[in-house]
């Protein structure tokens, strides 16, 4: 993207998400690298932790003090990442708001962002476990396109929604391993579907798991 484009394209994104957060100081917290986007870590307001779990129930608090991430037909997704450094911690970076809108899905449009590619974190190189993002509306799950194999980049998914039903899914991508889908219940997972083949993963088909399990 040439200079004054990318500059134009900053300064509009600093309007619609609001220049507080876009900054920190003079830092982007987010950026692309051709087709790829950055995101910055850690993001101060998710406290890290050793346990992943206890960064996860942080996630949708902190993202829905966001510009817009609560506004429903209007709202915004943000997407980010959850890495480590090698120490046994694990942070999360500030959700990105890079993405585009597209199509009609009823009454409401889908919306989107760009699952971030890396993490830059001044303290060392990061290790990516997971990306997260969030759906500005209620009750909304995880859609097919969430699940299928062309779009998992990270070992985990996280989403969640206004209410802050927070599921996870866990792709298993190139094994013959049944993609497990979660929903995070009284501090627990609950196993709520399986992408029981390959063809299922490819295509995002889910097979309800009944029960408590």
């Amino acid at each position: 993207m040439p200079l004054r484009r990318l500059m134009v394209f900053v300064a509009l994104l600093a309007c619609a998400s609001g220049d507080e957060y876009t900054r920190r100081g003079a830092d982007m917290l987010f950026g692309r690298r051709g087709t790829h986007v950055w995101v910055r870590g850690p993001w101060l307001e998710v406290e890290p932790s050793r346990d992943v779990d206890q960064v996860i129930d942080q996630l949708c608090p902190a993202i829905m003090k966001l510009p817009r991430a609560t506004a429903g037909h209007y709202g915004q997704e943000y997407c980010g990442a959850i890495y480590t450094l090698g120490d046994g911690v694990y942070y999360a970076s500030y959700g990105s708001p890079l993405g585009k809108t597209t199509g009609v899905v009823g009454a409401e449009k889908r919306k989107s962002c760009i699952p971030p590619s890396s993490v830059v974190d001044s303290r060392g190189r990061t290790m990516t476990l997971a990306d997260y993002h969030s759906h500005p509306w209620s009750p909304s799950p995880m859609s097919v396109f969430d699940f299928q194999n062309r779009t998992q980049v990270w070992l985990i998914r996280i989403q969640f929604d206004v209410a802050c039903t927070v599921m996870k899914y866990v792709p298993h991508k190139n094994t013959p391993r049944p993609g497990e889908v979660y929903v995070r219940r009284e501090r627990h997972w609950r196993l709520v579907g399986l992408l029981e083949s390959e063809r299922d993963k490819e295509l995002g088909i889910v097979t309800p798991v009944e029960g408590d399990t």
